[in-house]
């Protein structure tokens, strides 16, 4: 299965409209408004590569109110993640605060960065991507200070990371 990450930039206040309409798609996993550089990350899914770049290209990209876009195709991931975990902690209500995080690492640390990421427990998905950035990631906490202590503290503290970017999200656009 083929996965990828877009970035959006669109009219502002249209968020909630192109989130209700992205999330009609098909392929199209999770749309959430975000705080930082773009309105909107969205995660694709479908059997090729071929199938994403027609999705962002002929759908996405075509969408009123829509500027611009950043796709991030995935090269390896996640088998380092457990999806039960994320399932359990947001049956629970306790992933309030939600961030996903764009990473510039070291050349060739992509996979270590992947594999130093697995170890922290709100990290509940990663990706290494080829695009602008090298690996995003997403987190899930309780509450905002807990996530800034792991972006700030976590994160961004492991070894060759050379830039992140954060983008949260917004409940209520979702």
């Amino acid at each position: 299965m083929a996965k990828a990450y877009v970035m959006i930039n669109c009219d502002l206040g249209s968020e909630k409209e192109i989130i209700a309409s992205l999330r009609k798609i098909v392929g199209v996993k999770e749309a959430h408004g975000t705080l930082g550089l773009y309105d909107i990350v969205i995660q694709l899914e479908s059997p090729t590569e071929q199938n994403i770049q027609e999705i962002v290209t002929k759908v996405i990209r075509k969408m009123p109110k829509i500027h611009s876009t950043v796709t991030l195709t995935r090269s390896e991931s996640g088998e380092l993640f457990q999806a039960s975990e994320k399932i359990i902690g947001m049956m629970l209500g306790q992933n309030k605060a939600q961030a996903y995080v764009v990473i510039h690492c070291d050349k060739g640390e992509e996979f270590p960065t992947l594999k130093n990421l697995s170890h922290i427990s709100e990290v509940k998905e990663a990706d290494v991507v080829f695009g602008f950035y090298d690996v995003i990631c997403k987190i899930e906490t309780s509450n905002n200070k807990t996530l800034e202590n792991i972006i700030t503290k976590g994160i961004r503290k492991l070894p060759h990371i050379k830039t992140s970017m954060t983008l949260n999200i917004i409940n209520e656009q979702g």
